[in-house]
């Protein structure tokens, strides 16, 4: 039989595709978590009336309430096309960053220390973040568009063509890269927690023979990898949302500025607002993607991640 083809001897389209695909299924199953989450980080946003708090059952109820099931799915448009660019950039590009410090005779970079693994992921992702963020930032304006809606105003958007032609016209080609340092700031965050993160837990648990490389393995690597990410990339996140919310009349001057008055007018919790929505995305969105992600390869005769 065949041997499996090494990921740095896979064709880079292939893996492409497999990890496009995988990422529109992770996030067309945990999108509604994902606006859950950006409602709970825009609740109060910039007053100091934001002292009053919503969990996430609430606003999931009065999304369903007031929206109707399909508002739980708005912004899922600009949400794959995001993906289809910020996922296969980050994951191919941290592998072959990888391979190309270790060469390919150290088991594809396994032996990397976890602080190099951490810089390699921080830096694949803050290059795809800066790809996808105008296709960001055209999902969290239509998300928080749910909004106006559950308060029988008019939505700023009708859909993700006529918010991009809408931002290039009122903001300008910038526009659409509004809020990009404190996207890159928690892309860095998140892909430093979930690719090292990943990539180390899972070669541990098969090291130690807590599992094969199988479901299991990849199902605690995909936990260990979404608390890290979370508890590392939500204050960032916090900040990013409301940054790339806000339109003409900016709130908030820029992300420091954001930062302090989130802090001054709701506490230091309120920047891990939507933590636990977060998590609770991050963990299933990486189990469905890791896992979908490792099956779609071993199909495709190209070894584990």
């Amino acid at each position: 039989m065949e041997r499996s083809r090494v990921a740095g001897e896979a064709p880079t389209g292939t893996r492409i595709l497999l990890a496009s695909l995988s990422a529109m299924v992770a996030e067309s199953v945990t999108f509604p978590i994902d606006l859950t989450k950006t409602r709970m980080q825009l609740h109060g946003s910039g007053s100091a009336s934001g002292t009053h708090r919503i969990g996430a059952i609430g606003v999931i109820s009065e999304i369903a309430r007031k929206e109707g099931v399909i508002g739980l799915y708005k912004g899922l448009s600009p949400a794959i096309i995001r993906h289809i660019f910020y996922t296969p950039i980050r994951i191919i590009g941290y592998e072959n960053l990888k391979g190309f410090i270790v060469g390919s005779e150290t088991n594809n970079g396994e032996s990397l220390p976890l602080a190099t693994k951490a810089l390699v992921g921080g830096f694949s992702g803050v290059i795809a973040q800066v790809v996808a963020s105008p296709a960001d930032l055209v999902k969290v304006r239509m998300q928080a568009d749910g909004r106006l809606v559950s308060q029988g105003l008019k939505p700023r958007y009708s859909g993700p063509i006529e918010a991009f032609t809408k931002i290039l016209q009122s903001e300008g080609v910038k526009g659409l890269w509004k809020g990009v340092l404190p996207n890159i700031q928690r892309a860095f965050l998140v892909n430093m927690g979930e690719l090292a993160c990943y990539d180390h837990a899972k070669h541990f648990v098969i090291n130690k023979k807590i599992a094969e490389d199988n479901i299991f393995a990849h199902t605690l690597a995909s936990i260990m990898s979404g608390l890290a990410s979370t508890t590392l990339s939500c204050p960032a996140d916090v900040v990013k949302t409301r940054m790339m919310n806000q339109g003409e009349n900016a709130v908030y001057r820029n992300s420091y500025d954001c930062l302090v008055k989130t802090v001054r007018f709701e506490g230091v919790r309120a920047l891990w607002k939507g933590f636990f929505p977060t998590w609770a995305r991050l963990g299933p969105w990486q189990f469905v993607f890791w896992v979908s992600y490792e099956k779609f390869r071993q199909l495709a005769g190209i070894s584990s991640f």
